[in-house]
């Protein structure tokens, strides 16, 4: 049984719904439509995402972050002229701060039962996590919603503040300066921060715990010069490798209850074939 076959299986005794339709419309020939319809299931009458779309928030209510998970499956499907997309930005621009971001997190998730890393203050500022990653997808797909211009500029100045930075902020960064049109000076800021954002990536693929290596960052390939090919070669030999007997893959984080294993790991694994695949080690 090859590798596609394999996770096939896997998403059908493990995969959420979404998942499964993912994978047979990038991998399978089915219908994107079919995606695009139960992703709306996730979306709110107030046009965000909540719904345990990102798995680790289970609450129905809407959240920023679960704009970005939306954000790349409708990526994936080439479906950013749905009307979706503008009503995800209306909601995205209902709950920005004034600084011009999305928070992280609401304070609305207190109420939700959720994973113990998402809490937040009583008036949170904008964070480059999500706001850098929805914008950068925003861009790719030449949106003109009046939330862009607010938010890229805040990305820029949030961007030119950092000198140290985290892995989940440095992903979010490294996805806005490869997507935005300004190319000058999303390659300046690069140029600047690419010791920064390197110190965030574990480059040994044997490295355990909640590491994030160098295909987190570059899914496929980059426009920027972050990573050698012998390093991404080696990443891509790992990533093959660790395909389950079951077929499928998971995430390195910790799992705080068990439905989240099995609704990350069909998520994780559509997204690791994808991978494979734009770098050429999987056809199909």
């Amino acid at each position: 049984m090859d590798m596609l076959d394999r996770a096939r299986r896997y998403l059908e005794l493990h995969g959420r719904l979404i998942d499964r339709l993912r994978f047979e419309a990038l991998f399978g020939g089915g219908s994107r439509e079919r995606v695009l319809d139960v992703l709306r299931c996730y979306q709110n009458t107030d046009g965000g995402f909540g719904n345990a779309l990102e798995p680790d928030l289970r609450g129905a209510g809407s959240q920023p972050e679960p704009v970005e998970v939306a954000f790349w499956i409708l990526d994936e499907i080439d479906a950013f002229d749905s009307p979706t997309v503008r009503a995800a930005c209306d909601y995205l621009a209902a709950v920005s701060a004034e600084d011009g971001g999305v928070p992280f997190v609401l304070p609305s998730v207190r109420n939700t039962p959720r994973a113990p890393w998402w809490e937040t203050a009583d008036d949170p500022p904008g964070s480059l996590v999500p706001t850098a990653s929805i914008a950068g997808l925003l861009h790719k797909h030449g949106s003109t919603h009046s939330w862009l211009p607010a938010a890229t500029a805040f990305c820029w100045s949030r961007i030119a503040e950092i000198g140290e930075t985290s892995p989940y902020e440095a992903r979010a960064v490294v996805t806005f300066l490869d997507l935005v049109p300004d190319r000058d000076r999303a390659e300046a800021e690069f140029a600047r921060l690419k010791e920064a954002i390197l110190a965030t990536v574990a480059l040994d693929p044997g490295t355990t715990g909640d590491a994030h290596f160098p295909l987190d960052f570059a899914p496929e390939p980059l426009r920027l010069p972050l990573f050698t090919q012998d390093a991404l070669g080696t990443h891509l030999d790992a990533l093959a490798a660790a395909q389950s007997e079951e077929g499928g893959w998971t995430g390195n984080w910790p799992m705080w209850t068990p439905l989240v294993a099995h609704e990350w790991g069909g998520y994780v694994t559509v997204h690791r074939l994808k991978t494979l695949r734009a770098y050429g080690r999987l056809k199909g």
